[in-house]
């Protein structure tokens, strides 16, 4: 591993007594106070109850983190690219695909070839993204884990943490004794509540009405727990840039929505608004369909004039089959002409190997059974708890038929270092854990069948796990949100 720098930051050092009498109040009041907040599970809509998160800001190189900006607009122009399936490079791809997993990519997929037979009326795009990475212990780069294309989440709370880690710094919580701050590096606060409602209001002033104003539709879960980090995101969008925004389950759109026959525009019913933005937090797993009256529901958003984020093609942009083979240079010069912008990408890369009866893909069978600590098995689909790590690999492709391994990629693990002991707090509890971190960047881009309107970069996440754990994510109940202290 690379040496850490002199400049590198160490925890501050109290006692259980101290973290339990004046730190965990003092969290938990500015948590609640501003908004870093999740909902408990079996909520009433009066509880909510501190987001899980550190106590203490991660040490983060600003090297590597620096690495991870820099690439965001490039990731972004890629999957817009590759979205606008130009050749139907996409198409083919995720019509095989959509073999493997048919209840849901393939599904997916038949609303998107109804919907075009129907005639898509509205050709703007809008991508809200993040791109995940861990830091590899040896190079100290950033390797991505996965490209997320639909309902990204944790922009608002992102935020939030940052400036409650900086509260606690410079009023001296940190340093009991003195009352001075501890850290001394910068602790950096992500731009992501903010810039992400400015992606979606960019969109709206795209879309071409003669309407006096128009609305944004937030398409969110049943008894969504995470609804605080929404909310931060619709605040926004109307205080800074007078977008109103209404919220609807994918179970409601067809009585809360209604389209116009011959524009084919997007109305919300109570009140007759167009809806010019259709922003998803949800639709992205199999379960968030319960009927076939949602699957017309989606279908009908589709084929509506309001701009989708993402549109079909675009969530379907995500599956992990695309992301590798994307990493093949060949392919990604289809996208990218520019050598230098591919090396930049592929410096973040890992080795991605498919499941299939390809030269590749019988070595990657191979090596699944004979050293499968060194991988993670991962299906097309977004959502915590879906991969299959290590040594329970084996096991799993023994439960199923082989033609079904081609619907999976083999992902070689990155090798990341446990940081320092952090604390990490939950509820009103709190344990002193090793952790491991995944950073993730956000990017905007606004795109149609031919060009990129808008390429915007849009902040930055870091999510926290205990290091015993595979799995991160924080709704799924993985992981915790977290910030960083740059050295």
């Amino acid at each position: 591993m690379v040496a850490p720098s002199e400049d590198y930051p160490t925890f501050p050092l109290l006692s259980k007594n101290e973290i339990n009498g004046q730190l965990i109040p003092e969290v938990s009041h500015w948590a609640l106070s501003n908004g870093l907040v999740m909902y408990p599970p079996n909520f009433k809509t009066s509880q909510g109850l501190l987001a899980p998160t550190t106590l203490f800001p991660t040490p983060f190189p600003r090297k590597s983190f620096e690495q991870a900006i820099s690439v965001q607009t490039l990731y972004n122009e890629l999957y817009a690219k590759v979205s606008q399936d130009k050749d139907h490079w996409l198409g083919n791809l995720i019509e095989k695909l959509g073999q493997f997993d048919p209840e849901f990519t393939g599904k997916l997929w038949n609303l998107y070839v109804k919907a075009e037979g129907s005639g898509i009326s509205q050709k703007l795009a809008l991508g809200l993204f993040r791109s995940d990475y861990l830091l590899d212990a040896q190079s100290l780069e950033v390797k991505q884990v996965e490209f997320n294309t639909v309902s990204v989440s944790f922009g608002g709370l992102s935020t939030k943490v940052g400036k409650l880690h900086n509260f606690l710094n410079q009023s001296g919580k940190y340093s009991l004794d003195d009352g001075r701050p501890f850290y001394t590096q910068e602790i950096p606060v992500s731009e992501s509540a903010r810039l992400l409602p400015k992606g979606l209001w960019e969109a709206t002033r795209k879309y071409q009405t003669s309407a006096s104003h128009t609305i944004v539709a937030f398409i969110v879960q049943q008894g969504e727990r995470n609804v605080f980090d929404q909310r931060i995101l619709e605040y926004i969008l109307l205080e800074e840039y007078g977008v109103k925004s209404v919220r609807m389950t994918i179970h409601e759109i067809h009585t809360k929505t209604k389209v116009d026959d011959q524009s084919k525009r997007l109305y919300y019913e109570p009140t007759g608004e167009e809806i010019s933005v259709v922003y998803f937090r949800a639709g992205y797993s199999p379960q968030d369909f319960l009927s076939d009256q949602d699957w017309q529901n989606r279908l009908q958003l589709e084929t509506s004039y309001a701009i989708k984020a993402p549109n079909l093609l675009t969530q379907l942009a995500g599956a992990k089959k695309i992301q590798q083979i994307l990493t093949d240079d060949s392919v990604l010069a289809k996208f990218l002409d520019d050598a230098a912008d591919r090396k930049k990408l592929s410096d973040s890369f890992v080795k991605i190997y498919p499941m299939d009866c390809s030269e590749q893909g019988i070595e990657a069978k191979k090596m699944a059974f004979a050293t499968p600590q060194r991988f993670v098995l991962k299906p097309q689909r977004e959502g915590g708890g879906n991969n299959i790590y290590k040594d329970d690999i084996p096991t799993f492709l023994k439960s199923i038929p082989e033609e079904e391994w081609s619907g999976y990629i083999l992902m070689e693990l990155i090798n990341p270092e446990p940081t320092t002991q952090n604390i990490v707090i939950r509820g009103d509890v709190f344990s002193e854990e090793p952790i491991l971190s995944e950073l993730g960047t956000f990017g905007y881009v606004l795109f149609d069948d031919k060009e990129i309107h808008l390429n915007e970069y849009a902040g930055w996440l870091l999510r926290s796990k205990s290091s015993t754990s595979d799995e991160g994510g924080v709704a799924a109940g993985f992981g915790c949100v977290d910030g960083v202290v740059l050295y």
